[in-house]
This record gives C-alpha cells, sequence and structure tokens, in this order.
C-alpha cells in the first residue's frame, strides 16, 4: 500500500508545514498510541520519547506527549539523547515503541518523527500503515481513570554511555590518543566527550555548545571542514564527526583527510577475525567491494536507506553494514545505526593494530566517485524517461566494466542523485556533469 506521510526515515519535512505542525503531531502521537494498545497484552503501553537539539523539539516533545496521554499510554520523556541512544533504552526499558523527534543531518528548520519498535528496530510496515489509517479517525481522548502518566528518565545519558564503553573490549583504553570530537551541536553533545574521555583518550570537542538553531550548521559528519581544521590545528592524532541526531559518523585522519562510511566499514570488518560478509549500497565505493572480496570476505548491495541495509543483514545473517554516508550498523551490539558505537569499534581496530587512522584507512584504493544532486526535477518521472536512460547507457558503455553509473531519487529530499564512478577522475567528473545536465534539461518541474 501507498504511504501518505511515512517515508524511508520516518516523517520528515519543514517546521510549520504539513505534516510538521503541532496540530498533526498531536494527532499522531494519539494515533500510535491507539494502534500500540490495541496490539498491547492488556497493560498500558509505555513509550520512550527523545528529541535532538532543535529548537521544535520542545513544541513536538508536548505534542506527542499530549496524544500518547490521552490515547490511554505512559510516556518517559528521555531529553536531548542520540536516535540510536533511543532504540537501546527502548529495549532496556522494555517499552512498546520509543520515539524520536530529529530530522537527523538537516537543519534547524526541518524535523521529523521516527518510531522504534519493542526490539529498537524500525517499525514493521504494517504497524506503520496502521498508523497511518487511525490518523483518519476522529481522534478522542480516554477517561480520566484511563489516561497515561508521564515521568522523566533523568538517568538516560548515564545509562547510554556505558552501554557505548560496554561494546569494546574490557580494559580497552585510548589513553595514548588525542581525538577531536565533532558533535555537530546536536544530540551527541553531552554523551560523546563523556564517553571517549572516560576510556582515557584526550578529548577537544568543538559543535557541543547547541542553542536550538545551529545544529548541523557548518559542523558534524556532513560538513566535516571544521573538524578538519581542528584536527591540524591541535595535531590530534584523528578526529570524529557525529551527525546531529547521532546516527552518522565519519573520521578524519592525522592528515585532515576524511574518512568515511565504506572506509569505516572496511576498517572494521578488516579488523575482526571473522566477517563472513558487509552489506552496503548501491553507493558504496567499487574499491570497498574489491577490497573486501581481496581479503576473502563477501559483499552485498542494498537499496540506499538503513532500513533496506538491516533488511539484507537479516537476510544474509550478517552482523555489519552501512552506507557510505556514515550511518554504520554494527549488529553483533546494536540494532540500529550508531555513530559512537562504529566509531568505538573503528578506535579498536587502531588501538589493536598499534597502526595510525590513516594507514588502516589506506589498505583500501577508493575509486573516484562523484555525486551531484539535481534540484527541481520530477522524481516520479526519471524511470520512464527516454533520454535520461539514453544518456545513462551511453555513459556505461564508456566505461566498460570499469566503473558504475547510477540515479537514484532521494528519499528524504526533492533532488534526484547522481552518481558516477570509475578509474578515470577526470572521466567521472565529466560524465557527471553531463549526466547532471540531461536529467534537469528533461526532469525539470
Amino acid at each position: 500500500m501507498s504511504r501518505k506521510y511515512f517515508g524511508t526515515d520516518g516523517i520528515r519535512g519543514l517546521v510549520g508545514q504539513a505534516p510538521i505542525t503541532a496540530d498533526f503531531v498531536l494527532r499522531l502521537g494519539w494515533a500510535a498510541g491507539k494502534v500500540l494498545a490495541s496490539a498491547s497484552d492488556g497493560s498500558r503501553p509505555k513509550v520512550l520519547i527523545g528529541k535532538d537539539t532543535r529548537i521544535s523539539g520542545y513544541m513536538f516533545e508536548s505534542a506527542l506527549e499530549a496524544g500518547l496521554v490521552a490515547a490511554g499510554v505512559d510516556v518517559l520523556l528521555l531529553g536531548p539523547m542520540p536516535t540510536p541512544a533511543i532504540a537501546y533504552l527502548t529495549r532496556t526499558f522494555h517499552a512498546q515503541a520509543g520515539i524520536v523527534i530529529s530530522a537527523s543531518h538537516n537543519p534547524y528548520y526541518d524535523n521529523g518523527i521516527k518510531f522504534f519498535s519493542s526490539q529498537g528496530s524500525k517499525l514493521s510496515d504494517d504497524i506503520e500503515l496502521a498508523i497511518e489509517a487511525m490518523l483518519d479517525q476522529p481522534m478522542t481522548t480516554s477517561p480520566s481513570d484511563q489516561l497515561g502518566k508521564v515521568s522523566r528518565v533523568t538517568d538516560a545519558a548515564g545509562r547510554y554511555i556505558e552501554y557505548c564503553k560496554s561494546t569494546v573490549p574490557m580494559g580497552t583504553q585510548f589513553k595514548n590518543y588525542k581525538i577531536v570530537l565533532d558533535c555537530a551541536h546536536g544530540a551527541t553533545y553531552h554523551v560523546a566527550p563523556a564517553v571517549f574521555d572516560e576510556l582515557g583518550a584526550e578529548i577537544v570537542s568543538i559543535g557541543v555548545k547547541p542553542d536550538g538553531l545551529n545544529i548541523n550548521e557548518k559542523v558534524g559528519s556532513t560538513s566535516p571542514g571544521a573538524l578538519q581544521e581542528a584536527v591540524l590545528e591541535h595535531e590530534a592524532d584523528l578526529g570524529i564527526a557525529f551527525d546531529g541526531d547521532g546516527d552518522r559518523v565519519c573520521f578524519v585522519d592525522q592528515l585532515g583527510e576524511v574518512v568515511d562510511g565504506d572506509e569505516i566499514l572496511f576498517i572494521i570488518a578488516a579488523a575482526q577475525q571473522q566477517c563472513p560478509g558487509v552489506v552496503g549500497t548501491l553507493m558504496s565505493n567499487l574499491g570497498f567491494e574489491l577490497a573486501l572480496k581481496e581479503r576473502g570476505i563477501d559483499f552485498v548491495r542494498a537499496n540506499v536507506g538503513d532500513r533496506y541495509v538491516m533488511a539484507e543483514m537479516n537476510k544474509t545473517g550478517w552482523q555489519l553494514g552501512g552506507e557510505s554516508s556514515g550511518h554504520i550498523i554494527c549488529g553483533d551490539v546494536s540494532t540500529t545505526g550508531d555513530g559512537i558505537v562504529a566509531a568505538l569499534q573503528v578506535m579498536a581496530a587502531v588501538v589493536g593494530s598499534s597502526r595510525s587512522l590513516y594507514e588502516l584507512k589506506n589498505a583500501m584504493a577508493k575509486f573516484p566517485q562523484t555525486m551531484i544532486n539535481v534540484k527541481g526535477v520530477d522524481k516520479a518521472a526519471l524511470k520512464t524517461n527516454q533520454h535520461v536512460a539514453d544518456a545513462v547507457a551511453e555513459a556505461e558503455q564508456e566505461l566498460a566494466d570499469k566503473g558504475r553509473v547510477l540515479l537514484r531519487p532521494s528519499g528524504t529530499e526533492p533532488v534526484i542523485r547522481v552518481m558516477v564512478e570509475g578509474e578515470d577522475g577526470e572521466q567521472v567528473q565529466r560524465l557527471a556533469e553531463s549526466l547532471s545536465q540531461v536529467v534537469k534539461a528533461a526532469l525539470s518541474t
């Protein structure tokens, strides 16, 4: 069935424009509460709510809280917490669901609502569709003696910090490393520095002063320039940047070079004694795939999006997967993408190998890859436009078997992503620009 509200990563949009409005989120909380109550064993359902640091989070937290309480659901408020922390705490509190108020790496004026199941994974399609159906029903309020109750979890950050530390071997120490942490003025600002400090690292923190409006602004994993400058300025061993909600991560090595999600996955996989396979995406670098195969590690590609990566991980039984964007799922210790946990696995590999991040990264040779976001186009027409299809075929013929072309509508933004990859960087750039012009001309709205 087609979805009216839920996308690949929950419900997201511009604050104040439908559906990201206070009245809709109130009804969303109520609808989710009614669906969860109908599926419960008769006991009162319990739902956790966490958020990132954007200013609208307070408004939507109150709206969700009111809707859930009206539906007869108890609510536990976590305050600002990373998205993966909410997934973890949903499991440990044995809650029926967890709700994240965040637009991840987007600017402050966007926001969104994302749900986790009682197992800390994404909600099933059936439940999302049931919530959408309930949204069409008139909202009612439970009798006063059946209203939900609300409490605040005061030790949420401490619980998550201890969990993160538990994902690396006991006794692991980072005491000989100077690390710059960029928390994007987002949800990791009060958690990540504590994790790495307690493991003994010397920490320099940036992006740890959220004001509600500066989340992801020229900082974080999607804007690594500030981290690159800080690593070089402080002569650090490496830098780590998270996005606004803490489910993505990127590194910067001691030379100031960015280490992306493909390289992070490679480092983690290569450090594991027995890694049967890794799940990547259609955007994963070809050099990453070849480097894994050289080490006898299988590789499969899923559609872009963490839910598709996780689905393929469940299908294969593998415990490691992720995206080049830095969304890394370490399935042996986590149920969702977790920037801090992934960063700890990389740090454990660095410490365990006694090699620098730069050396570990360079064991994999990346192919030149160019991606251009084409805005103002009709995403739905991409599959049927013959001009675009012919241009893609010509580019693929020129690349032969030494590269790839991928045109993909974004699931969260109004753009078509044009990606070209091959051995020759100049050729890749030229083909990507040419294809982008064709897409723009053929599909402009």
